[in-house]
């Protein structure tokens, strides 16, 4: 590992520890060279499929370009972080776990259009105007009428 600061290849380990999340261990590291110290952390190199674009184009799977869209759709919405890294780490395990060797574009836009849904309509309707690339107005406003006939509404049959 080499120090951030310095760039020295040794280093010493001071302490290691299971992350919050429980998926990587958490390690402070002391430069050998300079006496920096800094975390790293350590995972488990997930096998990925390929994402086939709609216009037939493979790309490797990349939850951080995938992250900064929902990112982009949850901006100043009451939306935790905490809830958009869970769920992205979430699909990257299911994607690994199914071995499948290539995934369509639609299927994870349809996951983020499901995770959105059900976190923030305001997101969801964002994200969708992107994603469904509507053609005109009408077909947004068709997309939030239908959103709106599927709220909930309370017992006195108000919104």
């Amino acid at each position: 590992m080499r120090c951030p600061v310095c760039k020295h290849s040794e280093t010493s380990v001071l302490e290691s520890r299971v992350a919050p999340q429980s998926d990587a261990i958490r390690r402070r590291r002391q430069c050998d060279g300079c006496s920096h110290r800094f975390t790293t952390y350590e995972r488990v190199e997930l096998q990925l499929p390929a994402v086939v674009k709609k216009d037939g184009q493979r790309q490797a799977f990349s939850t951080d370009k995938l992250l900064g869209g929902i990112f982009k759709a949850v901006h100043r919405r009451p939306v935790a972080a905490d809830v958009v890294y869970e769920f992205g780490r979430a699909l990257e395990i299911k994607l690994a776990e199914s071995a499948e060797r290539e995934v369509p574009s639609s299927a994870l836009g349809d996951a983020v259009m499901q995770f959105l849904r059900d976190n923030d309509l305001i997101a969801y309707v964002r994200f969708a105007s992107v994603y469904k690339e509507f053609l005109d107005i009408h077909a947004l406003l068709d997309e939030v009428q239908a959103l709106a006939d599927d709220r909930p509404r309370d017992r006195d049959g108000s919104p």
